[in-house]
C-alpha cells in the first residue's frame, strides 16, 4: 500500500510550529508495517489544497490528511475534500448533537461557527473524536481512500491508533494480527544494538518479524513488529525472539513496552518497601521530577535536594569536606549519599553530582558525573565522563543516575561501561 501524509496549515508550512504530528503518524504506521511514500505540507489556500488532494488521490492508495477540521474560516479540509470528490457538503446531525452535548457538559454555549465542523462531504464516513469537537471522516478521492484527522495532537493520536490504522490495515490486506514489542535501553547506541541483534529476524523462518530502532538520546527503543494469523500465532513467534533480544542486550534493557525507567525504579522500591532520597547538582531536579509525581510515589519519595554546584552541599548536609578545593572525589560522593540517607530516614539515597567542564556549551566538552548510592546493603559508586555539551551531559547524568539505581535495586552490576562515556 502506498501511503501519503498530507499536513495542512499556514503555521506548519511557515515553520511557526514544529510538525510533530507528521513524525508521530509516520512512526506509528511504520510500527505496524505500513510505509509512508510521500509527505506533503500545504498552507490554508483553496487552490493549493485542491491540487494537493487531487495529486494524492492519483498516486497514493491511502492518504491521511491532518488539520483543517476546526471551526474557523481558515479550516478548509471538509470544503476542499467535497470539491475534490465532486460532492456536496451536508449537515451531519449526529455529530452536531455530539458537539452540542460536548459544550453542555462543560456548562458552555456552543458558538455558532462550531456548526461548520458538522458539515461533511455527502459520501463521507464519520470517524469519531471522543476528546474534541473536530469530526474525523473518511472518503474516496480519485483512487485513494482519504482519512481526515484533527491537528490537535491528543485528538489525532487517539483517532489514528484506535480508528484510522485499523481501517488502513484492513484495506492493505495485512495479516489479521500485528503486535509491536518494544525494548527500552540505556547505555547502548543504535549501531551497537544493530550489531548485537544481527540475524534476529531470521529466527522466524516464516518472515513474520521485523526489527527496527528509534534513537532518542539518552535512550534507544528496539522494536519487534510481529505479524501472524491471530494473536496466538503472534505470541508463538514473538516468545523465542523476545527472549533472544533480552539475552543479547542484557543489562542495558531498562524497560519494556509502555514501562518507563522511573516507573521500573519506583516499582522496585515499592517491592522492597523501600524509600528514597535524591541529591542532584546541575540537573535542575530532573531526577526527582521523573519520580516524585508518579502514582504511589508518595509511599516512597522522601526528599529531593537540588543545588547548582557541589560546593553548596555543605550548606545542605554540613559536609565541609565536599567543598574542599572545589573538587569532587569518590569519598565525598559517598559521604553525600550517606548523609542524605541518614538525615532523611530513607532506606536508599541517590547522589548525582556533576562537575561541568569549563566552557561546556561547546559540543566537544562535557563533564564528569559522580554517582553514589547508599542503601541497607552498603554503598555503590560510579564515575563517568560524558562529552557533547551542557544539555547532553545533563540528560546523560539524569539517565545514568536512574539506571544505576535500577541496577542496584535489581542486583545487577552498577558499573558497566556504556557507549556514551569517554575514558
Amino acid at each position: 500500500m502506498r501511503i501519503e501524509i498530507l499536513c495542512t496549515g499556514d503555521e506548519v508550512l511557515t515553520g511557526k510550529i514544529v510538525n510533530t504530528n507528521f513524525s508521530y503518524m509516520a512512526q506509528k504506521l511504520e510500527d505496524v508495517g505500513l510505509s509512508v511514500h510521500w509527505g506533503t505540507t500545504v498552507g490554508d489556500d483553496r487552490e493549493s489544497l485542491l491540487a494537493a488532494f487531487k495529486l494524492a488521490g492519483e498516486r497514493a492508495d491511502a492518504v491521511i490528511v491532518n488539520g483543517g477540521l476546526g471551526p474557523t474560516v481558515d479550516d478548509l479540509s471538509q470544503e476542499i475534500a467535497a470539491q475534490a470528490a465532486g460532492v456536496e457538503l451536508v449537515l451531519h446531525e449526529e455529530w452536531l448533537e455530539k458537539m452540542e452535548s460536548f459544550f453542555t457538559r462543560r456548562a458552555r454555549t456552543m458558538p455558532p461557527n462550531n456548526r461548520k465542523q458538522a458539515m461533511l462531504p455527502a459520501t463521507a464516513e464519520m470517524i469519531d473524536n471522543p476528546v474534541g469537537t473536530a469530526c474525523g471522516f473518511a472518503m474516496d478521492i480519485g483512487k485513494a481512500r482519504f482519512f481526515f484527522t484533527p491537528g490537535v495532537p491528543r485528538e489525532l493520536r487517539k483517532m489514528l491508533e484506535e480508528q484510522v490504522i485499523p481501517r488502513m490495515l484492513a484495506r492493505s490486506g495485512a495479516p489479521a494480527s500485528i503486535h509491536l514489542k518494544r525494548f527500552h535501553s540505556y547505555g547502548i547506541g543504535e549501531s551497537h544494538a544493530d550489531q548485537l541483534l544481527t540475524g534476529i529476524e531470521d529466527l522466524d523462518p516464516e518472515g513474520g518479524v521485523k526489527l527496527g530502532f528509534r534513537a532518542h538520546y539518552p535512550q534507544l527503543e528496539t522494536k519487534l513488529t510481529v505479524r501472524g494469523t491471530d494473536m496466538n500465532d503472534v505470541h508463538r513467534k514473538l516468545a523465542p525472539i523476545a527472549a533472544e533480544v533480552k539475552q543479547r542486550l542484557g543489562n542495558f534493557i531498562i524497560a519494556e513496552d509502555d514501562q518507563t525507567l522511573e516507573g521500573v525504579v519506583l516499582a522496585a522500591l515499592l517491592a522492597k518497601q523501600a524509600t528514597l532520597a535524591v541529591v542532584e547538582t546541575f540537573t535542575a531536579g530532573q531526577i526527582a521530577a521523573r519520580i516524585a509525581h508518579l502514582p504511589t510515589a508518595e509511599h516512597v519519595f522522601r526528599r529531593g535536594a537540588v543545588v547548582r554546584h557541589f560546593s553548596e552541599l555543605h550548606n545542605v548536609f554540613g559536609l565541609k569536606s565536599v567543598a574542599l578545593a572545589g573538587e569532587m572525589t569518590e569519598e565525598a560522593t559517598i559521604a553525600v549519599a550517606k548523609a542524605a540517607r541518614e538525615q532523611t530516614g530513607a532506606s536508599h539515597a541517590l547522589a548525582v553530582l556533576i562537575e561541568l567542564d569549563e566552557g561546556s556549551d561547546r559540543i566537544d566538552l562535557g563533564g564528569t558525573i559522580w554517582i553514589g548510592i547508599a542503601s541497607p546493603e552498603g554503598v555503590d559508586f560510579r564515575r563517568s565522563r560524558i562529552l557533547g555539551g551542557r544539555e547532553w551531559v545533563r540528560l546523560g547524568a539524569v539517565e545514568l543516575g536512574l539506571d544505576c539505581l535500577r541496577r542496584q535495586l535489581q542486583g545487577l552490576p552498577v558499573v558497566e561501561r556504556i557507549d556514551f562515556e569517554k575514558t
